[in-house]
């Protein structure tokens, strides 16, 4: 597979759609809107520049970023052999999307959400050939973090799994494993309960957010303190990742703290609102 399309150029969107083309695809990216098409142009050309100066990319950032197209028109993913979605995750969204996309791709064409948490037979069922559909999901930063986890659902054609996972493996460069369609995966069933967990230790003045997040950082190891890793995912984006968590398990581990949800409710949801659980306003 060659062409791919990616739809929803955030910072996820944006990273799925950089190493599409590193990796030699041509790519069109769409978004509904026009600035935050402009947005990820600018966010990519620094990233793809920034790897061809450490001598990670193979090729010159004019040859990879001309391979990326931008638009804001749905219909030109029409000769795309695979699609990659990258919207906010809201399973109403996701749904209303892959039941466009049925309309515009060719029936050959694979459907993958990069959904994080949501199951996704859920999505995979507004399809009119949901044995197409898979989850293939990737993790942030996509340039840099290596894993993709590939999801089959239970109409997914395993010829579909096998192929998404030989095009995230050879052409994207990326280590897949597979996972079972349960909400959260592997990796985020396992991760969130962990951040949700230094959220409540906030919460209830276990320590102090620099505290929680030194004592992960110099006691265990962890790479970044599990405050600032929320704040970069986003507050928002953990509070839905949390309610569909807990609307399939049903474990108080997945239970969204109140904290969190009153941060997003009064709109700091870490880095890209410039303030979450640390201040970011020097930083915009």
């Amino acid at each position: 597979m060659e062409r791919l399309g990616v739809v929803g150029c955030g910072v996820m969107g944006a990273g799925i759609a950089e190493v599409g083309a590193r990796g030699g695809c041509d790519v069109i990216v769409v978004d509904a809107v026009e600035e935050a098409l402009d947005r990820a142009r600018v966010r990519m050309a620094a990233s793809v520049e920034k790897a061809v100066a450490a001598g990670k990319a193979a090729e010159s950032a004019d040859a990879i970023l001309g391979r990326v197209t931008f638009t804001t028109d749905l219909s030109a993913l029409a000769d795309r052999e695979i699609v990659i979605e990258a919207i906010r995750e809201a399973v109403d969204d996701k749904v209303e999307l892959v039941t466009r996309l049925d309309t515009v791709i060719p029936d050959s064409a694979i459907i993958a959400t990069n959904t994080s948490s949501i199951p996704v037979a859920r999505i995979a069922a507004a399809s009119v050939r949901p044995e197409r559909v898979l989850g293939t999901h990737f993790f942030n930063p996509v340039p840099v973090m290596p894993l993709v986890e590939v999801v089959a659902s239970v109409q997914t054609d395993p010829d579909v799994a096998d192929r998404t996972q030989a095009f995230c493996e050879d052409v994207l460069g990326k280590k897949v494993i597979r996972a079972d369609d349960r909400s959260g995966f592997v990796v985020n069933a396992i991760l969130v309960p962990y951040l949700l967990s230094a959220i409540r230790s906030l919460q209830n003045g276990v320590a102090t957010r620099e505290d929680i997040d030194e004592g992960m950082v110099a006691g265990c190891g962890m790479p970044m303190g599990p405050l600032r890793l929320c704040d970069m995912v986003g507050l928002d984006t953990m509070l839905l990742v949390s309610e569909s968590l807990y609307a399939e398990h049903l474990e108080a581990a997945f239970a969204p703290p109140a904290l969190l949800r009153r941060h997003v409710e009064a709109g700091l949801l870490g880095r890209k609102s410039g303030r979450g659980f640390y201040d970011y306003s020097d930083q915009q």
